[in-house]
């Protein structure tokens, strides 16, 4: 859930920043409200496509953790 709140929060910070630049009405405009949804759209698309990067690549990385781990055990125990 933190993790979640940070990216939430960055991905805010980023699209306010970079769509809002007149802070003299209480609405947004038609332009800074399209900005900020296609701001928004793009940062999830990321989101998604990383996350889905991460859970391909884990299982791979899982694995040679393992070896590396067995492969020292086994030197450690060979030099005892």
């Amino acid at each position: 859930l933190r993790d979640f709140l940070l990216v939430y929060n960055r991905m805010t910070e980023l699209c306010f920043r970079h769509c809002v630049c007149n802070l003299n009405y209480r609405l947004l405009t038609g332009r800074e409200e399209t900005c900020l949804d296609h701001c928004a759209g793009k940062l999830v698309h990321s989101n998604h496509r990383m996350m889905s990067a991460y859970v391909a690549l884990m299982p791979s990385i899982v694995q040679r953790r393992v070896s590396d781990y067995e492969a020292g055990t086994a030197q450690a125990g060979s030099a005892a």
